[in-house]
């Protein structure tokens, strides 16, 4: 008890305090993952549509980013994402970058994404941008079209089972299986031949007259943005 008593009134060696203060474990910080800027979400998402559409089959062709006249739409234009020029027949590709649950049927005018908002159907979005480039192809107003909705893997779908598979000339897939998709349709294509085969001529072609359309003026495509956002 006296040797207690006695060490209160010992100075205190802060060496010692300091070396105990250091042997007792800090809390470790927690890391937080940075966040991905939308307009880099969506630059990934274009950079793995390009991976997949360098992998066509041989004989095809694509446009991307396309800005063609369309008297039926408010903006008087309507900007289509990628168009792929095929044997077979064209492939108009509609991408969306949400993330979560997308829920949907064929003759729905609005989808939902996880229960928290709703977004335009696609495939009647891209109804519109296939009337736009049939406009523009006189000489091949009867070409067969395939249209195609590819979301990024951070989705997951509950839409109608129908729009996942082949025979179906309206799909919905992830943007890592879009050549894939492609490639299997043209064989279904091909096996039953119910659709006319194109020459490269014709790919040629319809590949130029679409080039030919685009609409590359800055201040025109800001323009089909803005009215498109107010829409």
């Amino acid at each position: 008890m006296f040797k207690k008593f006695i060490s209160l009134f010992m100075p205190i060696n802060n060496a010692v305090v300091k070396k105990q203060n250091q042997n007792v474990a800090k809390p470790t910080a927690t890391k937080t993952r940075p966040k991905v800027k939308p307009t880099r979400i969506g630059e990934l998402g274009e950079h793995k549509i390009n991976i997949q559409l360098d992998q066509l089959p041989k004989g095809c062709k694509y446009l991307s980013d396309l800005l063609l006249t369309n008297p039926k739409a408010r903006s008087g234009y309507s900007q289509i994402d990628h168009v792929v020029i095929t044997p077979r027949g064209l492939f108009v590709i509609e991408t969306k970058n949400y993330n979560g649950e997308i829920k949907g049927s064929r003759k729905e005018r609005n989808w939902r994404v996880s229960n928290r908002f709703n977004m335009y159907n696609p495939f009647m979005q891209n109804f519109g941008h296939i009337q736009a480039i049939k406009g523009h192809l006189k000489d091949y107003e009867e070409i067969r079209t395939i249209s195609l909705v590819s979301f990024t893997m951070r989705c997951r779908f509950s839409v109608d089972p129908e729009l996942r598979q082949i025979n179906s000339d309206e799909l919905i897939v992830y943007d890592v299986e879009l050549s894939e998709y492609i490639q299997r349709k043209l064989n279904r294509l091909q096996a039953q031949e119910v659709s006319r085969m194109y020459s490269e001529t014709d790919i040629q072609s319809i590949y130029n007259i679409l080039l030919q359309a685009n609409i590359t003026d800055p201040a025109t495509r800001t323009l089909h943005i803005e009215k498109a956002r107010k829409k």
